[in-house]
């Protein structure tokens, strides 16, 4: 598939103050970190340009930065996609998220208050409705959400960004793993996660955290070496 089918939503009123690069490199990594792009597949500047409904400058720039996150490669003839995962990928990418997504919740634990503990079970509960429902897209945008939520209280910038660029580098084959097996099929540590958090208890909330990376990245992995 050579374009994306579905038009990018209009900005808001708050991104039209953004410069259109910054604009199209959000659109674009939302894309890219929900699965609307799958791996492997290619896309032309044109048509991002086409789908998206703006210049190619800014397009360009937006697939600079991308690529340099690692969340495309560029193909040559103006063509770029998202890349494969291989199951060395995978285990690399488990190494390195238990590694630092474990002391991002390790590091929000003690700065949490408990009307903020509140307001991430209220996103782990709308979780679980999406799993419920099997609502693939749902799913994929509540668990990154209660993830980045609860590392944004880590006061750790650097290790977010880290995070951040796994996270579109594994979002793709994530939404594969989903559309294949189902969302009622995912591991889900996140309640093991709140519990701890409310106890204060750092060691705890580290340890459902890797447990919750862990299966889910492995489940990854077992369905990309059978693919």
């Amino acid at each position: 598939m050579d374009l994306i089918k579905n038009k990018a939503p209009r900005p808001v009123a708050d991104d039209q103050k953004r410069p259109a690069h910054e604009q199209v490199y959000q659109t674009l990594r939302a894309q890219i970190m929900y699965g609307d792009l799958v791996p492997g597949q290619p896309v032309t500047i044109q048509g991002l340009t086409d789908s998206l409904d703006v210049g190619m400058t800014p397009v360009r720039e937006a697939i600079r930065r991308l690529i340099s996150d690692g969340a495309l490669m560029f193909q040559g003839n103006r063509r770029v996609s998202v890349p494969l995962l291989k199951h060395s990928d995978v285990q690399q990418m488990i190494f390195a998220r238990i590694s630092i997504e474990s002391e991002l919740s390790r590091r929000a634990t003690t700065n949490m208050s408990a009307v903020e503990i509140d307001h991430l079970a209220q996103i782990d509960k709308q979780l679980d409705r999406t799993i419920a429902d099997g609502d693939v897209g749902g799913y994929l945008r509540l668990n990154h959400l209660f993830h980045e939520t609860l590392y944004s209280y880590a006061d750790a910038p650097i290790l977010n960004d880290l995070a951040e660029r796994l996270w579109l580098r594994f979002g793709p084959s994530l939404r594969v793993v989903c559309g294949r097996f189902g969302t009622q099929s995912l591991p889900d540590r996140h309640k093991d996660i709140i519990t701890a958090l409310r106890r204060k208890d750092p060691d705890r909330v580290a340890k459902a955290t890797a447990q919750d990376i862990e299966q889910g990245m492995e489940l990854m992995a077992g369905a990309l070496s059978s693919a």
